[in-house]
């Protein structure tokens, strides 16, 4: 019987396009399913009835609110899975993947902090305070002065500078100008567009793709008004919707991961 193929996280126009390359049964969630990890196995929860049922191969995308368990049960049950559950799980929440990707990156410097919920400081040059497991832009604050903590955050000096994300997809590569109407950047504005990749950023990545194993990622750096250049983030799952040529080669990955080639 052919292996049955677990899709969970993709929405419907990405399912669509890489049904036809699974000739086995497909079980798909756009959300979080019930799973079961019992005697080396995975069960999944069927797409639609009650109940459910054995799979052979998983293929996880998104970040949703409640999602580090589920990972953790992919890694629990070590069955081939895309992308590896063991980097997702060391790369979900936001701070330990910062941190952890400091020691394969150039540009980590100058320095990251952190503050408690409830702390106060008062900082004599400009900071921007990070918190929260999400991306986007969200749940970032510039903080110049006094200031108190109202959750626990990370905290890094504001940089001047042009945004950029360095992707990679397998052996596959883009850089993309962030844009945005204020100082929070972001690849979804119209204006956002690709634009020639910087060798050093790209080698950075590389080496922080290879340190955490990282089927694909998301970079966000700042190009200071100085040239000098900082690492900002790594998304684990970055959005590969967004572009054509993004999407095109995460399919073709996807597709080759279920095919087994």
């Amino acid at each position: 019987m052919p292996p049955r193929l677990a899709i969970i996280g993709l929405h419907a126009p990405e399912y669509t396009h890489l049904r036809p390359r699974h000739f086995g049964p497909v079980v798909h969630h756009e959300t979080l399913p019930k799973v079961l990890v019992r005697d080396g196995k995975l069960f999944v929860e069927r797409s639609s009835g009650v109940g459910m049922v054995e799979v052979d191969k998983v293929v996880y995308y998104g970040i949703f609110a409640d999602d580090l368990d589920v990972i953790a049960a992919l890694a629990l049950w070590g069955g081939p899975c895309f992308p590896d559950p063991h980097a997702m799980l060391d790369c979900r929440l936001k701070l330990p993947c910062l941190v952890r990707s400091l020691r394969y990156t150039r540009f980590g410097g100058p320095w990251r902090g952190y503050v408690s919920p409830g702390v106060s400081l008062s900082t004599p040059r400009e900071l921007v305070a990070k918190w929260g497991n999400w991306h986007c832009g969200e749940n970032k604050e510039r903080v110049n002065g006094d200031y108190e903590s109202t959750q626990s955050a990370i905290l890094e000096p504001f940089f001047p500078g042009e945004a950029v994300r360095i992707v990679l997809i397998g052996d596959r590569h883009w850089q993309i100008r962030l844009t945005g109407d204020d100082w929070l950047k972001s690849i979804h504005p119209a204006d956002a567009d690709f634009m020639p990749v910087d060798a050093e950023l790209l080698e950075d990545s590389r080496n922080i793709q290879r340190g955490l194993g990282l089927s694909f990622l998301g970079n966000d750096y700042i190009v200071g008004e100085d040239g000098r250049k900082y690492l900002l983030e790594v998304n684990h799952i970055p959005n590969v919707t967004r572009f054509g040529a993004l999407r095109e080669a995460y399919l073709d990955e996807v597709a080759h991961f279920i095919s087994g080639a």
